[in-house]
């Protein structure tokens, strides 16, 4: 039987394992996907020695810059956002390196929501590797504008510098941005620690405006509450970017794209539980 890991550090919470083996059933695809807790001073090691009967993996926080650097050669988007979550061995027993978060959350966002996002003002929060990996697939999509917003200016600055050739893409800091937007997208840790991003509300057009946060829980996260309690015309977890990323990663592997809404519907009823 094929064997898939989804490498992290820690790793036992990952939803992967069940949403493969959603994927796996719907498609009739015979395959085993379990976690794989890696050293953190030697993924290069461990994930070798993983390749050496399986076919291919997920990878997760903190090892996607390793992974970057230890794939044998890169898919275009991965070369882009600086970042692998997608190994694939390939049959001379090279690996490529793919990055599937980007793809993930623009599918959730067009097709599961029906929001596109050509001409659209678009607010990011954050200049993280999430971030770097979800630039190219929105910029593909033609929005009017793009900004990056970060604590570190610079930071912010850097990405923009990075992705202008892509499209129309700009930095700020969080207390300079007042005007609405169409889209907000929190890439920001701050609802792992209950927090929220320190920006305004009048970011939100009443009725009109996207609130999608790349975080999720049990709970609806600080940022959705916000959201909800300003307004935002529909407001979003990152469950069905997950979904998404995972169903990306499964047709790189297996060349069939499974349907994600009764994954993602199960997904939703294990983490009420």
């Amino acid at each position: 039987m094929d064997r898939y890991v989804v490498f992290g550090n820690p790793i036992a919470h990952s939803k992967s394992p069940v949403l493969h083996r959603l994927f796996a059933e719907q498609t009739g695809h015979s395959m085993q996907y379990e976690t794989l807790l890696a050293p953190l001073e030697d993924f290069a090691g461990c994930a070798l020695s993983f390749f050496k009967q399986g076919h291919g993996a997920n990878v997760t926080v903190p090892f996607k810059e390793d992974a970057y650097r230890l794939a044998t050669r890169l898919s275009p988007r991965a070369q882009r956002a600086g970042a692998v979550n997608t190994l694939s061995k390939q049959p001379d027993g090279s690996l490529l390196g793919d990055n599937t978060d980007g793809a993930g959350l623009v599918r959730d966002l067009t097709v599961n929501a029906g929001f596109s996002l050509k001409g659209k003002r678009i607010l990011i929060l954050g200049a993280g590797g999430a971030v770097r990996g979800a630039l190219e697939p929105i910029l593909a999509e033609g929005p009017t504008s793009v900004t990056i917003a970060n604590r570190t200016v610079e930071k912010a600055e850097q990405l923009a510098e990075l992705f202008s050739d892509l499209g129309p893409v700009a930095a700020s800091g969080f207390d300079w941005l007042h005007e609405p937007v169409d889209l907000i997208i929190n890439a920001t840790s701050a609802s792992l620690a209950g927090e929220l991003p320190p920006i305004a509300s009048s970011l939100i057009e009443p009725g009109q405006t996207l609130c999608y946060d790349m975080m999720y829980g049990k709970e609806p996260t600080p940022f959705c509450v916000w959201a909800t309690e300003h307004g935002a015309g529909h407001v979003m977890d990152g469950l069905g970017m997950l979904a998404e990323q995972a169903a990306e990663a499964f047709y790189l592997w297996r060349g069939v794209r499974p349907d994600t809404a009764p994954a993602l519907a199960e997904l939703r009823r294990l983490l009420a539980l």
